[in-house]
């Protein structure tokens, strides 16, 4: 088979590929969410077998400790989230309002000094309809989401499917990848095979460091909000922590919602205020110089813009079967894009017939082919 034919195969297959995943995304979440947790839970898997417990028997005892503490955990915390939540909505609007009013306190002197004192109510309408467009567009994404996933977001699929789906391929694993690693072209098998390691190596290292991340930050989040007294510090502290799966994005939802909170409640206690804008400080500075380097590292390779265009396409794409799908594909896609960069400096098509190999020290480091 000639390159050309090679290359029309994998791009024919990539687009029935997700044609597929686009047709059948109604059906596809507890497959996906199966999946993804038995590759989470492989490596512990492995670990239970060297000390001596069959595939079976550990595959099966770690399931039933995920699901233990998967329908505690939502014991705990959905009967307070959705309490938490329904009272933030319901208090937003006079927030939104109480912010405005003192907006205008503060700026209504600075705007009389430069004449423009008649301006100052069109100022609170675009703002108050600035506010309104971005919490419908939020609204409308969630809704997206959900829409696209209500039908399997059951006690049925949680509880019942995606564990059933998780044993048999925890169970299968090693067995899948040994067979689909003899499915290889044998010329380019060792080169496929350092792809997919890189390619793994970059989705564990990002998705369970981050999580733990994610964890650390919101317990560190809401505990503090909740200990200097701010009005919904836990739900905003726990959401800032979920939102941390995308860098810098969940410290700043947090920062924002927070101190919104904490200037309509402290009003005029800046002491209370500016502890508020700390904890998110001293949360942003653990996460960049402690957390991140040594739970995630630096060779993932995820940019955080790539990373939201990922979540932000996918979701719309594929509702919430692409939020799973999106940070494997984006740690994939960015790791090939990384190799094809490296190949194509090393080519004659960069360095010119007869021309001396240059490899960028960055891809360099980032791919390497004999790991």
């Amino acid at each position: 088979m000639t390159i050309q034919r090679q290359i029309g195969f994998w791009i024919a297959a990539l687009v029935v590929a997700v044609f597929l995943l686009f047709v059948l995304r109604g059906i596809l979440l507890p497959f996906v969410a199966g999946f993804a947790l038995a590759y989470l839970l492989d490596p512990l898997a492995d670990r239970l077998q060297k000390i001596g417990i069959g595939r079976l028997g550990a595959s099966l005892l770690i399931l039933v400790l995920f699901v233990l503490v998967f329908i505690i955990t939502l014991m705990i915390l959905v009967p307070f989230a959705v309490q938490q939540v329904g009272a933030f909505v319901e208090r937003v609007p006079s927030y939104v309002a109480r912010l405005q009013e003192l907006a205008s306190e503060q700026l209504r002197p600075l705007l009389l000094r430069l004449g423009a004192n008649g301006s100052l109510p069109e100022m609170q309408t675009s703002v108050g309809n600035l506010i309104s467009q971005g919490l419908a567009w939020i609204a409308t994404f969630l809704q997206g989401l959900w829409s696209g996933g209500q039908a399997l977001l059951s006690i049925f699929s949680l509880l019942v499917v995606t564990p059933v789906v998780a044993f048999y391929m925890l169970v299968d694993w090693d067995r899948m990848v040994k067979t689909v690693d003899s499915w290889m072209p044998v010329r380019q098998r060792d080169t496929i095979r350092a792809i997919a390691r890189d390619i793994d190596r970059a989705i564990a290292g990002f998705v369970r460091g981050q999580a733990l991340v994610c964890i650390i930050l919101g317990t560190f989040y809401a505990v503090g909000l909740a200990v200097i007294g701010l009005n919904f510090g836990a739900l905003i502290g726990m959401t800032a922590g979920l939102l941390s799966f995308i860098p810098y994005v969940g410290s700043l939802t947090g920062l924002i919602l927070s101190m919104g909170v904490a200037i309509v409640q402290f009003w005029p206690d800046w002491t209370m205020i500016l502890a508020t804008l700390g904890i998110f400080v001293f949360g942003q500075f653990v996460e960049g110089n402690i957390l991140s380097p040594k739970l995630v590292g630096d060779s993932v390779g995820l940019h955080p813009v790539w990373l939201m265009f990922a979540l932000l396409a996918f979701g719309a794409l594929f509702g919430f079967v692409g939020l799973l799908l999106a940070v494997p594909l984006a740690a994939a896609m960015g790791v090939i894009a990384r190799f094809a960069l490296s190949q194509y400096l090393a080519s004659p098509l960069y360095r010119g017939p007869g021309g001396p190999v240059i490899i960028h020290p960055k891809v360099e480091d980032k791919v390497d082919l004999d790991a």
